[in-house]
């Protein structure tokens, strides 16, 4: 028999964020575990109460979800295993009975709030916002008038779990917009590179000096490796002290990668690696053919023959 899995995530049921999980096979079938916050799912995985847990790290509207990734920074044993894309869109609900007109405060988990700026400007330009833990939690409190609003932003599934008056739909700035979840688990290997990854890790400067931040793209861009994210974080130690969010394209197991964290290492006074996983998109990742593996496995046999003085090939 199959041994039972947790899985955290943000809940309650109907988030986008049980949408991401319900895209991993593996989970499929196991105990999901809704939770508040990403601090609590990634507290779930660290001390042994779930298996792995599902978080938002970045949307194409707001850029990277700071909390996730603060937490992330901050939290050592922990690995990204998997990426997942959900596309997002937003309801504005209210109680049976409610009008638009009757709407002064809405409640809203704070990254859907920041993707509806526009309808919002537009039709209710002089709301009020209470944050929200989660998308449904919004709903819900409006609800049973636990937060201090007359209408919530969720998602469209929120009405398959809870009666809700909705007034508005499709309120999104952006009919593209998605969110990109990160399945994290404790510290493992990372599996086989399947040709399409992406390498994800955090870096801090060695100090606060002109070209610093150059010196450290320049161990990726002299290899041939792209940044899909690079987003930067104060370290909270003292003002302009800075860490840097990275995601690299390829996969640790990769020569060139390898080669480009082991210049990371040597520059930066810490780095965490976050993980080598397969891209949500499955997009192949292109290089330029001197940056093929083989290439730096020949240069570093070169460089050994040369050391042990070895003749030069004709």
């Amino acid at each position: 028999m199959t041994e039972r899995r947790t899985y955290s995530y943000l809940g309650p049921a109907g988030t986008f964020t049980e949408a991401a999980l319900d895209q991993v096979p593996e989970a499929r079938g196991h105990d999901w575990r809704p939770v508040h916050n990403v601090g609590e799912a990634l507290a779930d995985v660290l001390e042994g109460r779930s298996d792995a847990a599902m978080i938002a790290i970045e949307n194409s509207i707001e850029g990277g979800v700071t909390n996730t990734l603060d937490g992330l920074a901050t939290r050592p044993g922990l690995r990204i295993v998997g990426e997942y894309l959900v596309k997002v869109n937003f309801v504005l609900v209210a109680p049976r009975g409610t009008t638009l007109d009757d709407v002064r405060v809405i409640a809203a988990h704070p990254v859907a709030y920041a993707q509806c700026h526009s309808w919002l400007g537009e039709h209710l330009p002089t709301h009020a916002h209470v944050p929200a833990a989660s998308n449904v939690a919004s709903a819900i409190g409006v609800l049973d008038g636990t937060l201090p609003a007359q209408a919530a932003i969720a998602a469209p599934g929120i009405v398959h779990h809870h009666d809700v008056e909705v007034l508005a739909e499709q309120i999104g700035d952006s009919d593209n917009a998605v969110t990109r979840f990160v399945l994290v688990s404790r510290t493992v290997a990372p599996g086989e590179p399947t040709g399409a990854d992406k390498t994800s890790l955090i870096v801090e400067l060695p100090d606060d000096r002109p070209g610093a931040l150059l010196e450290m793209l320049e161990q990726f861009s002299t290899r041939g490796i792209n940044l899909s994210l690079l987003q930067s974080r104060p370290i909270g130690d003292e003002l302009g002290r800075y860490r840097f969010v990275i995601d690299a394209d390829g996969h640790i197991h990769d020569e060139r990668m390898a080669d480009a964290l082991l210049g990371i290492r040597r520059f930066s006074p810490r780095v965490v690696f976050l993980g080598s996983y397969p891209r949500a998109d499955r997009r192949i990742v292109q290089y330029p053919d001197h940056y093929a593996d083989e290439i730096f496995v020949e240069a570093r046999d070169w460089l050994r023959g040369l050391i042990a003085g070895e003749p030069d090939e004709v």
